[in-house]
């Protein structure tokens, strides 16, 4: 049995989806690359937080050379950084536009390019993106083109760099959520969004890190996206 540790990164890490996916690769044995704007030192040896705006082209860059000084390898990339808006496409502003292109795409993009090539020089390698059901599945009920746009991109690129990196042992898939229990959606709307789901009932943040931690155990499964949203994808 191997006894190296494994390193993952993942991004938007302070609380919600971010939070829980730390503290499940750290169940697992990973150390783990902590970030998000406001993440705070942590306490655990095994944990590095990176403070930073991974919309900055230079964030992506720093949490993975950081991650190489202290751990000296990147295994795991978990791209869950995220800002939604819902609302009409037409009173959509050009900051709210810019600002989700900025975190969901360019995010995506520089850390993703900055991580690729340590794992290329380690043999392997797993990227892992959260994208959101209503890329595959529209609700008029919750309007969502920004969203649309910009998540869909990841889950197009998802499948793009699957293909471009499979004989080359890195696997790139998605996690596509329903709603979920997380700060963005706090208990006094659960009532309201559960009927959403036609399971009846909203997700658990331990719901979306087991089906990371899944796509993380499945070395014959790239270019997936894993729809865990209560049955949103089958339809109403």
């Amino acid at each position: 049995m191997s006894d190296i540790q494994k390193v993952a990164v993942i991004t938007g890490a302070s609380q919600g989806l971010g939070e829980g996916i730390v503290q499940a690769y750290r169940r697992r044995g990973f150390r783990v690359v902590a970030n998000s704007r406001s993440i705070q030192p942590s306490s655990d040896p095994d944990v590095l937080a990176v403070a930073g705006d991974i919309g900055d082209p230079g964030t992506g860059k720093r949490v993975i050379r950081e991650a190489i000084e202290r751990f000296g390898r990147v295994d795991t990339l978990v791209n869950n950084a995220g800002i939604f808006i819902a609302r009409p496409f037409t009173d959509y502003t050009e900051e709210q536009y810019r600002q989700k292109l900025r975190t969901n795409l360019d995010g995506f993009f520089f850390i993703t390019q900055a991580a690729i090539p340590e794992m290329l020089r380690l043999g392997a390698g797993h990227i892992v993106q959260i994208t959101t059901t209503l890329v595959d599945h529209a609700d008029a009920r919750i309007p969502s083109v920004l969203a649309s746009i910009t998540k869909g991109g990841l889950a197009a690129a998802t499948r793009s760099l699957a293909i471009e990196y499979a004989a080359r042992g890195i696997r790139v898939n998605a996690v596509s959520p329903g709603l979920i229990k997380t700060p963005l959606n706090p208990p006094a709307m659960h009532e309201t969004l559960a009927p959403f789901q036609p399971v009846g009932h909203m997700g658990e943040i331990a719901d979306i890190a087991q089906a990371v931690l899944y796509l993380e155990d499945a070395p014959f499964v790239t270019g997936e996206t894993l729809h865990v949203d209560g049955g949103m994808i089958a339809g109403h």
